[in-house]
């Protein structure tokens, strides 16, 4: 089900207002059947894969607090959880893309081996609760959950409808005790939550899903286009997918918050931000300190231990330790987000960035003071943001591309027949690709007020300073949204662009 769907439109008020009037005791079950209802509007069957991955993982935990089980067995039955599950993950997300390469190989050395491909549509979310389940597991292992023993409300855990299919990825030590808890309707907290959601609909109906029409005419034939039309492209797409995956995480965040659970943030204006490593502090949070928690960290640690017992000392050893584990992380970022090279493409770009800056931070450092750049720390701070979007436009490019030819076309014929201007032809050029002049002015003018708004909220949430003015100014403000979304928005019910990670 479609949060940009008129399935929903009725789904959600029904869930919520039946939440309210059931006592404690059977709202869980409540949440539970509609979880269920809500993932199975996509493929039914496919809910069978969720009960397999949450039985495994849900016996796993409660054996991993067996009275007085030693620590090899505990390992054992981590061990058989993760593999399940990633199991699970390969099969229908992965094998294809395996069988595709090892083919592309033999044929290469001339071997006469074929293996078929499965051909199964992947699940909706898949990534994201096999993620989830993960965080559980582990984190009973370490000691630091304990493991659930209500079946009904594990099974919540993985299953909760607002994050069921693109997060955010909660960790059972936020998520799990909120299921226990008694929450009454509280006016503030509620009316806070819709206005959450309509804020998201308003990022996915009227400016992701408008962006999209030019990127899809584009990115689904680049070499049909040269100069203006990918730079504009590229850019839109920049903000599509910012709209649509925030979009999806306010929606998310908010209907839950409605109902008085509290999930993390996803999304802390990232565009804004004045470095790479900043960006991805700030960008699809739940994902990236999962990826800093259970890979990297634990990654790093064991090519610490490694390098110290082989006494490696050719470069520093911190950087050394950073440089793999980085590079490892995000090429398993990269395939996370799919079975293609260029997803791995896009997180290798990342890693080499974050490398990149950590070993040129002291000539970056004594180049600023050189020329004197910390003198005007506005120009500098905006410098920063400016060069970090350019370089996230660039990886951009490799994510959003069907291939890597297509992808190398685009960043090699960019800045192509720019010479001619940007009037008239320029104008003339973009004016083709889906949208008309009034489509065009509204995609520019609905970015720029989303800006506006992360630029006013830099330091406290605009939904918190609508509540001290007037009444009539913000009823005002939620007539003007809610008008903008309709008069504006596209009704097409697009797929968020996440549904398919």
């Amino acid at each position: 089900m479609l949060f940009n769907s008129t399935q929903f439109l009725f789904f959600f008020p029904i869930v919520t207002v039946l939440y309210f009037l059931l006592p404690h005791r059977f709202r869980w079950q409540l949440l539970l059947l509609a979880s269920c209802a809500f993932y199975m509007a996509f493929i039914p069957a496919y809910i069978l894969i969720l009960l397999v991955t949450i039985v495994i993982d849900y016996f796993a935990a409660i054996l991993m607090e067996t009275p007085g089980i030693s620590p090899k067995k505990k390992r054992t039955f981590l061990v058989v959880s993760i593999w399940s599950t990633c199991l699970v993950l390969f099969v229908f997300k992965y094998f294809d893309f395996f069988v595709i390469n090892y083919d592309a190989v033999a044929s290469f050395f001339g071997w006469n081996l074929h293996i078929s491909t499965l051909k199964i549509i992947l699940p909706i979310g898949l990534s994201f609760h096999t993620f989830q389940s993960l965080s559980y597991v582990v984190e009973v292992y370490r000691g630091k959950q304990k493991a659930e023993r209500h079946f009904g409300i594990y099974s919540l855990y993985v299953m909760f409808y607002p994050q069921l299919v693109a997060g955010p990825i909660e960790r059972p030590q936020n998520l799990l005790h909120q299921f226990y808890e008694e929450h009454l309707f509280d006016y503030q907290r509620v009316t806070d939550g819709l206005k959450l959601m309509l804020w998201g609909m308003f990022k996915k109906i009227v400016i992701a899903d408008r962006l999209a029409v030019v990127v899809s005419m584009v990115y689904g034939n680049p070499q049909g286009y040269t100069g203006w039309p990918l730079i504009l492209a590229t850019v839109f797409f920049t903000f599509q997918i910012y709209c649509d995956f925030s979009g999806y995480s306010d929606v998310a965040i908010g209907a839950a918050q409605v109902m008085g659970f509290r999930l993390m943030d996803n999304f802390n204006r990232p565009y804004f931000a004045k470095s790479i490593a900043q960006f991805w502090s700030r960008w699809h949070i739940s994902l990236t300190t999962w990826f800093r928690d259970y890979v990297f960290l634990p990654l790093s640690y064991a090519v610490s231990r490694k390098i110290k017992s082989d006494r490696v000392c050719l470069i520093k050893t911190e950087f050394l330790i950073y440089m793999i584990g980085i590079s490892a992380t995000w090429l398993l970022t990269g395939l996370w987000h799919g079975a293609n090279w260029t997803y791995v493409v896009w997180g290798g770009i990342n890693g080499i960035y974050l490398i990149f800056s950590l070993g040129t931070q002291r000539i970056r450092q004594s180049l600023c003071k050189a020329i004197h750049l910390k003198r005007y720390p506005t120009f500098h701070k905006y410098l920063r943001i400016g060069l970090t979007f350019s370089l996230v436009n660039i990886a951009w490019i490799f994510f959003r591309a069907s291939s890597i030819p297509d992808a190398w076309y685009i960043l090699t014929h960019l800045f192509q027949g720019l010479h001619s201007g940007f009037k008239p032809v320029g104008l003339g050029q973009l004016l083709q690709l889906g949208l008309t002049r009034q489509g065009l002015c509204i995609a520019m003018l609905s970015i720029g007020f989303m800006e506006l708004i992360h630029f006013i909220q830099r330091h406290r949430s605009i939904r918190h300073m609508l509540t001290e003015k007037p009444i009539w100014f913000r009823w005002a403000v939620y007539y003007a949204l809610v008008f903008g979304i309709v008069l504006f928005g596209i009704f097409s019910e697009r797929q968020f662009i996440y549904f398919q990670f």
